[in-house]
């Protein structure tokens, strides 16, 4: 199994499409969407991670990329910088997914990494500056 987290950006033209219905039938894809962003009549951006064997995501990409839609890797990656964290645990009480969570053994804020989203939200709440958004 192959796994791929992308930024796919419909135009407003197939924002009504059942689209992630046929990657599922059609491509045999597991989706997992991560953030969405979807407005009628508008664009519509969805941060996914695709998975499946190798040469289904290759045709589920190309199908995509004939309907019109923009395929991009997600380059955003949040990171927590150890040497300014003081475990506060501001950020655990705004993570929506569980990425930083409180190990109750030790009593520090742990970060990881596979389950954020990087929706962003511990940037602002850090008040040490110990996350950061790489591009």
């Amino acid at each position: 199994m192959e796994k791929r987290r992308l930024v796919l950006t419909f135009p407003a033209s197939l924002v009504g499409e059942p689209i992630t219905y046929k990657l599922v039938k059609d491509y045999d894809i597991i989706i997992n969407i991560l953030k969405a962003q979807i407005t009628q009549e508008e664009e519509g951006k969805l941060v996914v991670d695709l998975q499946g064997n190798a040469n289904n995501l290759k045709d589920a990409i190309t199908y995509l990329k004939n309907l019109g839609v923009t395929i991009q890797p997600l380059k955003k990656d949040v990171r927590m910088n150890k040497n300014k964290c003081t475990h506060c645990t501001v950020c655990v009480t705004v993570c929506p997914t569980n990425a930083l969570v409180v190990d109750r053994k030790t009593m520090t804020v742990k970060f990881i990494p596979e389950k954020c989203i990087a929706c962003e939200l511990c940037i602002p709440a850090c008040p040490y500056k110990a996350m950061e958004i790489l591009l």
